[in-house]
């Protein structure tokens, strides 16, 4: 095991590097600072008023946040198989992404005391990219983040808690700019139910905690993808897997087995269907609980000019719940739904609305690339 002299020099060295690259891009920034709370300056370089809210939530929650320093992976802001990113401590274990730990030789973190400790990986879900790390001496000061039980609110303000370009113990506010995103996923399946901000994160952001003003966890950040453009993994979806992956080690997501389209002004004229609202089922899998339950489109039509499928079922509702969007349908399976359930699937078929019963079951393995 490395000294704690020599991990400290790793991290400055990772520090050094991340420094480099933003000077590289013709920006220039401050040097870290350990204790930013004292400052009270945000991620954004803006500074805020020591009795203000922010820096009430910065100190009520920094001390939960961790720096992840991986080994043995590759993916951004990691060179020679090493990098960083974030982790927030929720029930005594360290919640992150797994895009950051994935595969890792060594995981050591970083609390806001500066000691290094060894990490263990609990479990990981390629799907919704959540990794859980479980750590023997969580600093007494570290006494746990909660996930937020409520869907934020567009509009809201929040703030992202981690370590951007390496920069430990930063902060930057911004607001829930939409919810129920989908995200490509590692997996090949899409992240549902996802929040977007404007609360800026980059590369060592990942896996940190986006909180509300209340000092809760509305999700996980994933990526960003532009100045004014992050996501997060929202609470809800994180909260089920979380616990199952502290439990058993892994997470079953419910699987239908189907492919949709959403059904626009096109579709729905090629279809004779009386608004465009729904999704249209393209095809099912071989063997899928849908198989043999709902129909696929099984010819074409021209409209416009352009080719459109008709001829299979369009999903409008989940037991009581209506789907007006493919968005819609993976965050209702994702969050209200478990391999097992079988779900009322409200469709329309040849004209006609009917209802048709489908048992789910545990998504399968994907062969990637």
């Amino acid at each position: 095991m490395p000294s704690d002299h020599t991990r400290w020099t790793r991290r400055r060295m990772l520090r050094t590097s991340a420094a480099a690259a933003i000077l590289g891009g013709g920006v220039a920034t401050a040097g870290a600072q350990d204790d930013g709370a004292d400052t009270g300056a945000d991620g954004n370089g803006i500074e805020v008023e020591g009795d203000g809210r922010y820096t009430e939530i910065y100190e009520e929650t920094i001390d939960d946040v961790v720096l992840v320093n991986v080994f043995g992976v590759e993916g951004p802001m990691q060179e020679n198989g090493s990098g960083l990113g974030s982790g927030f401590v929720v029930d005594d274990y360290v919640v992150t992404n797994n895009h950051v730990v994935a595969t890792a030789d060594e995981v050591e973190l970083q609390f806001r005391d500066e000691q290094w400790r060894a990490a263990e990986v609990v479990g990981t879900d390629l799907h919704s990219d959540l990794a859980v790390l479980e750590v023997d001496d969580v600093p007494d000061a570290a006494d746990g983040l909660s996930f937020a039980t409520d869907e934020p609110e567009i509009g809201a303000e929040v703030l992202a808690l981690g370590n951007p370009l390496g920069l430990d113990a930063s902060i930057s506010q911004g607001i829930i700019s939409g919810v129920d995103r989908s995200l490509p996923s590692p997996g090949g399946f899409s992240i549902p139910a996802a929040i977007q901000t404007d609360a800026p994160v980059n590369p060592g952001n990942s896996g940190g905690p986006l909180v509300d003003l209340d000092g809760d966890v509305v999700g996980v950040v994933f990526a960003g993808a532009g100045q004014t453009i992050g996501f997060a993994i929202s609470a809800a979806l994180a909260d089920r897997v979380v616990s199952a992956l502290v439990e058993d080690g892994e997470y079953e997501h419910p699987y239908m087995g189907v492919s949709v389209l959403p059904v626009g002004p096109l579709v729905a004229e090629a279809n004779d269907l009386e608004e465009p609202r729904g999704v249209l089922v393209t095809d099912v899998e071989p063997d899928a609980p849908a198989a043999d339950v709902l129909q696929p489109a099984d010819g074409g039509a021209t409209v416009d000019g352009d080719f459109v499928p008709v001829g299979g079922d369009v999903i409008v509702a989940i037991g009581d719940t209506e789907i007006p969007n493919q968005d819609q349908l993976s965050a209702v399976l994702a969050l209200e739904t478990s391999p097992g359930d079988t779900i009322e699937v409200e469709v329309v078929r040849d004209g006609e609305r009917e209802t048709v019963d489908v048992t789910l079951e545990p998504r399968p393995d994907v062969d990637l690339p």
